[in-house]
């Protein structure tokens, strides 16, 4: 439905006043950023809350609601235009809700005393904030295109600023592949605009969903924008880029990146791909099929392998992401919910993993597996916290990653057998990678008075059981109560199967033919 409040303005605005308030504090106040940061964050929260009682969850009358449209460049047809539907929002409150927890995770990252990168690093967490809002709710092509690469400038500066020792390497590395990704959608998005009925409202969704564009044009247009989403997500074989962004990130950013950015590129393909190009979707189903079953079983295997705990959790990511496609492309309403609620339950797992593996990496100064065991007689709460995150990567039942992990299982089944029983692989792969991570961290005997600063290592404090306390609360809410989720995004993927043009298979006679049911 449309509003008379700008809900969705002031949730972008928000953050970026804030990460203004911040760049313009004197240095001898610089220490305040990090409150004005997490405030800031805080009124972003509430305020994404109210949008979300305004929006009617059943669905409404047609397909976005809270919607705000304003011409921007019409002489190109670029308006500035806004509204979300289920997948939107759900993906928005995520965003909201992961963000303040970072910024308290990210809170000692660095020194008060090193004023105006304390700043700079804040701030950029904020702008970055706005972004990610604006990605999501942008009902216009071309101004979803800018909120997508825009995202590319804090997340760069965020890992070449802030990150470890191979910061410059990994940064340009992202930046590059995303580049590369951007462009090629660009070209996309201007071909596509080019055979719409153009005019003031030319780039909005709308506008072009539904239109005649013959075979081949269709199917051209899809990969530009398929191609671009399949690096963001990542995929398999542009995914390379992942594994040095995240073990060369700060957690916190490491979080926002796998657990919100990334999960662009696959609301990209429901939003675009399915949306806008359902024959072709239908053409490349097979490929991407193939694709992500190949990316669930590369990312679980080569994680096995991993010393590096950053890196184990960004290959593992890859292997969550091909869970995601298959769902997609599944092209099922069960299936499709799966594969969204997947999306927001990988957003919080992942989280989770990044910033307790951090909390452990900041004790004992090192991120290599290898060089811990027995830390669970040194932190016991930590390792209990970090436990509880593992199990909800491998997806286990009465935790949010299960319910959704199974959707998508189910609603594969029924038109992709093989495939389905080859991502099953993946499903034992996770509890190898998981359960052997936490063995060879944890167990053992307690080493040697291990210490930190010339102190005995401490186990959680105040912030850190904060960072952790609503994480963990919504491995259990989502596990054992994911209905309101499911409500949301239902009506959003019986939208999209619509636009496609695709019916569920029907299910299997269970009772003999000619018999009394």
């Amino acid at each position: 439905m449309s509003s008379s409040f700008p809900w969705l303005t002031v949730l972008g605005v928000v953050p970026l006043v804030g990460a203004l308030l911040i760049l313009v504090l004197p240095r001898r106040s610089a220490a305040l950023a990090r409150p004005i940061a997490l405030a800031t964050s805080l009124v972003a929260l509430l305020v994404g809350v109210g949008a979300a009682t305004q929006f009617d969850w059943g669905g409404g009358e047609g397909q976005f609601q809270l919607t705000e449209t304003h011409a921007w460049i019409p002489q190109f047809g670029v308006s500035y235009a806004l509204g979300v539907d289920g997948i939107a929002l759900a993906l928005i409150l995520m965003s909201l809700i992961l963000v303040p927890i970072c910024l308290l995770a990210a809170w000692d990252d660095v020194a008060p005393g090193d004023g105006r990168r304390l700043q700079t690093y804040m701030a950029l967490m904020l702008v970055l904030e706005t972004f990610m809002i604006g990605v999501f709710a942008a009902r216009d092509v071309f101004l979803f295109y800018v909120f997508f690469e825009a995202m590319l400038i804090p997340v760069y500066f965020l890992i070449g600023m802030f990150g470890g020792a191979r910061r410059q390497y990994a940064a340009v590395k992202f930046l590059l592949f995303s580049l590369a990704g951007g462009l090629i959608m660009l070209v996309a998005v201007i071909g596509l605009y080019l055979q719409g009925p153009r005019g003031g409202d030319g780039f909005l969704v709308e506008s072009l969903t539904g239109l005649d564009l013959g075979t081949g044009t269709e199917r051209w247009l899809f990969l530009g924008f398929f191609i671009a989403f399949a690096v963001k997500a990542p995929m398999w074989p542009v995914h390379t880029w992942l594994p040095d962004a995240a073990s060369a990130s700060r957690p916190a950013t490491a979080t926002l990146l796998v657990g919100v950015l990334d999960k662009v590129g696959t609301y990209g393909m429901i939003r675009f791909c399915l949306q806008l190009f359902p024959e072709a979707s239908q053409w490349a189903t097979p490929v991407v099929i193939t694709l992500a079953v190949i990316s669930i079983i590369y990312g679980a295997i080569v994680a096995i392998g991993q010393d590096d705990m950053l890196r184990l959790i960004g290959y593992t990511s890859i292997s969550h992401f091909g869970f995601i496609v298959l769902g997609i492309f599944a092209l099922t309403t069960t299936a499709g919910i799966g594969s969204n609620l997947y999306m927001i339950n990988h957003g919080f797992t992942t989280a989770a993993l990044f910033l307790f593996a951090g909390m452990l990496i900041k004790r004992r100064g090192s991120s290599r597996i290898s060089d811990f065991g027995g830390w669970q007689r040194v932190t016991p709460v930590l390792a209990g916290v970090f436990f509880v995150a593992g199990l909800s990567g491998l997806a286990l039942p009465g935790l949010n990653s299960f319910v959704s992990e199974f959707l998508v299982m189910v609603g594969t089944f029924g038109k992709y057998k093989v495939a389905t029983v080859i991502a099953v692989v993946g499903v034992v792969l996770a509890a190898l990678y998981i359960l052997l991570m936490y063995q060879r961290v944890m167990t053992g005997p307690k080493p040697d008075d291990p210490e930190v600063d010339g102190r005995p290592v401490p186990d959680l404090n105040v912030r850190e059981k904060l960072v952790a306390a609503p994480l963990i609360a919504l491995f259990l809410i989502l596990g054992f109560f994911p209905k309101p989720a499911l409500d949301l995004l239902r009506p959003a993927v019986t939208t999209t199967l619509q636009y496609v043009g695709v019916t569920d298979p029907a299910p299997t006679q269970g009772v003999a033919e000619g018999s009394n049911p």
